[in-house]
């Protein structure tokens, strides 16, 4: 189960399309993926493409990035009433990916993405679906406000790049974790301690394709497909049975998304 992947980014100088990908992720032992449109245009065809594809769900947000310039140009009000009517939709299981993100924006841009934080948090909560968050390098602020404004009630880190010590709070809030290609990363012994310390049952995997292609193909555009490295990387740092982990990692999905 991959729990987050932008198939409607371009993948590579010659992109597959989104049919060959879906069935290379299957192949793969892949079979179900969640789609994230994280601006309008992505959103859209998000909306449209998990009527598609029965084994696609989706989620819609406005990315902290895009917010930040949605309201420098003054038209965030009307961009995020459109996402919350697309994601009133019965397959977009998801109000995500957001959050913060000081590394592409500068303090300027600050107030504009606590807003929009705090408006898809209220969201998540009006419409019961889960939110999934967005933390670069900005990991205490986020937790401040989830505390602050009171997490949804599935709330989940996105490519999640914290310590041992948040995951630890995380489990303890009972927040999920979801894990990239990242954790694949020779120099990443930090991640791999992270996880080693989040529950089983609250841990997920994602790729965030084509982004963060784990180890040994770094560099690569990414895909669904790669999901499967990353799993046998956590069920290795888990010292857990690979079957038994990608069903849990199943179940759980299931737990939180309902039925594909």
């Amino acid at each position: 189960m991959d729990n987050h992947c932008h198939l409607d980014f371009p993948a590579g100088d010659e992109p597959l399309s989104v049919d060959t990908r879906l069935q290379q992720a299957a192949d793969a032992g892949v079979t179900r993926v969640v789609q994230i449109g994280c601006d309008l245009e992505s959103a859209r065809w998000t909306a449209e493409a998990v009527a598609r594809f029965p084994e696609m769900l989706g989620g819609v947000a406005l990315h902290p990035n895009d917010a930040a310039v949605l309201a420098a140009e003054g038209t965030y009000d009307e961009a995020f009433a459109e996402i919350a009517a697309l994601a009133q939709g019965e397959r977009i299981r998801v109000v995500g990916e957001t959050g913060l993100d000081t590394f592409r924006t500068g303090p300027e841009g600050h107030d504009a993405q606590v807003r929009a934080f705090r408006d898809h948090i209220a969201l998540a909560k009006e419409l019961g679906k889960p939110l999934q968050i967005h933390d670069r390098d900005a990991h205490a602020e986020v937790i401040d406000i989830l505390l602050a404004d009171g997490a949804p009630e599935v709330t989940v880190f996105h490519c999640f790049s914290g310590d041992a010590a948040m995951a630890r709070l995380a489990a303890t809030e009972g927040w999920y974790l979801s894990f990239a290609g990242t954790v694949t990363f020779k120099n990443n012994d930090a991640l791999r301690a992270a996880a080693a310390v989040t529950p089983l049952d609250h841990m997920l995997v994602e790729t965030d394709a084509p982004f963060l292609t784990p180890h040994p193909h770094r560099g690569q555009p990414g895909s669904p497909a790669m999901a499967a490295i990353t799993a046998r990387t956590l069920a290795e740092v888990l010292e857990a049975d690979l079957e038994a982990f990608c069903a849990q990692i199943w179940q759980t999905s299931h737990n939180l998304y309902g039925p594909w």
